[in-house]
């Protein structure tokens, strides 16, 4: 039975029925009962649906939590839809190329697609169809569901009986990363990319916001140490550093596959691009520095933003991880890489950005750090924009970042103008192949004249 469909179509008496069903004697049963099931079993999101637990219609304000992230994630949230695209056009005929049968019920697909533990740790309200849901994360409740209701119960206790610290940016975002940017067991490669599925680009605060967000970020009365002003900023930095070095790693771990250089690590569109006349060509007319033209160049754009946080939050750190990075770009622009100095020169790379991590987990932000990036950024156009289509993308995720940050604490006079200079970024990469740095990085010095 597909609950999730079901509890979007029920009506106001079906829905006060599913929260009776769901109120406290009754999930006082359903804890007791769940108690004698291992720790570690996946219960699924309808344990947390009623509306005296994560199922209220509205926020709350007087708990430590919000109370309606269920009911944010059913209507807002698109991992709550992520197994329904397996059953779409494309999903089938991605499943159809690469043979994989139905989608739906293809390993390979399910892994970021819906949550598919072994069937020894699925409870008995357990359901595939739910996408990614509550315990993708937060991982599996049968531990911590029932006594994380208690009164006095912690947030440090649940963690110690199973929940995910993801309060815990550098945890949160290698959570995030386990779909967004792949692994051994979760990938999306140059085969499926073929097929049809999206190259995979990310960025901790965007993505967070697009989400949205269905927790508190600042102050509450329970728990006034988690007060943080320009969390987003510390999101973004932090969020970027964990991305790189996860990125780095996965590198070096993709070297001991069986195809090398595998390439969806390169620049898409260096291959990817709409064919213009010679002298149209900004691609030729920039030239191929530092690798022989006709090879494909690595994907650095991980790097080519979060450098610039990068030297202004820890100069010495980002020297050396500039210095990695420029090995590895050399290193992987050649047409045959060698493996093992590529995994030895990417693994030194990413401890680098583990310390930046580090430091950017920590650091004291303000609005004048804020504003400082978002000039700085914005101020490197040429540069960042010459990096690749992939590289603008992370930018202008980066600068919306910023601009919310700011604005948010303190509005801008021309809040409207430089929301709308930063729109226009995003709008010029809505289709990748026909990318223009030139006019990409006209924009971006219109973003930076406005925040001047």
């Amino acid at each position: 039975m597909h609950r999730r469909a079901e509890t979007r179509s029920w009506g106001p008496v079906g829905a006060f029925a599913l929260a009776c069903l769901l109120c406290g004697s009754c999930v006082s049963a359903q804890t007791r009962a769940s108690q004698t099931e291992a720790v570690g079993k996946y219960t699924g999101p309808g344990s947390c649906a009623s509306t005296s637990c994560h199922g209220s219609v509205l926020p709350r304000t007087e708990n430590d939590v919000l109370q309606n992230e269920y009911s944010t994630w059913i209507v807002q949230d698109k991992h709550s839809k992520a197994y329904d695209a397996l059953t779409g056009t494309l999903g089938r005929r991605i499943a159809s190329i690469l043979h994989l049968g139905q989608a739906e019920t293809a390993a390979r697909c399910l892994a970021c697609h819906s949550l598919d533990p072994p069937p020894a740790e699925r409870s008995r309200s357990f359901d595939l169809s739910e996408g990614v849901s509550c315990e993708t994360c937060h991982g599996p409740a049968s531990g911590w569901l029932g006594p994380h209701t208690e009164r006095g119960f912690t947030y440090e206790k649940s963690v110690a009986l199973g929940m995910c610290d993801l309060r815990d940016i550098t945890k949160r975002t290698e959570t995030c990363l386990g779909c967004h940017l792949g692994s051994e067991e979760k990938y999306v490669d140059h085969e499926m990319i073929a097929a049809g599925h999206p190259m995979l680009q990310f960025e901790l605060d965007s993505f967070s916001a697009v989400m949205p967000r269905h927790w508190k970020a600042t102050a509450t009365p329970l728990d006034p140490e988690r007060g943080d002003p320009l969390y987003d900023v510390r999101e973004m930095t932090a969020g970027e550093a964990v991305h790189l070095r996860q990125s780095l790693l996965w590198l070096a771990t993709r070297t001991r596959g069986k195809v090398w250089p595998e390439y969806s690590e390169l620049e898409c569109e260096a291959c990817h691009h709409s064919l213009t006349p010679p002298e149209q060509s900004w691609r030729q007319a920039r030239g191929y520095p530092g690798r022989r033209p006709g090879d494909p160049p690595w994907n650095a754009s991980r790097h080519t933003v979060f450098r610039e946080v990068a030297h202004e939050l820890d100069g010495a750190d980002a020297e050396q991880l500039d210095s990695g990075i420029a090995q590895l770009v050399e290193l992987m622009s050649r047409l045959d890489p060698d493996r093992d100095q590529v995994a030895t020169t990417a693994t030194r790379a990413a401890q680098a950005a583990d310390a930046l991590a580090a430091k950017m987990r920590s650091a004291n932000y303000d609005r004048a750090l804020a504003l400082h990036l978002l000039q700085k950024i914005s101020g490197d156009a040429d540069e960042i924009s010459s990096g690749g289509e992939q590289s603008a993308a992370q930018a202008a995720m980066v600068l919306q970042s910023l601009f919310v940050a700011c604005d948010r604490n303190e509005n801008l006079n021309n809040s409207a103008e430089v929301r709308a200079a930063i729109t226009s970024l995003f709008d010029q990469l809505q289709n990748l192949s026909a990318y223009d740095p030139a006019r990409f990085a006209a924009e971006m010095r219109r973003v930076n004249a406005l925040v001047r």
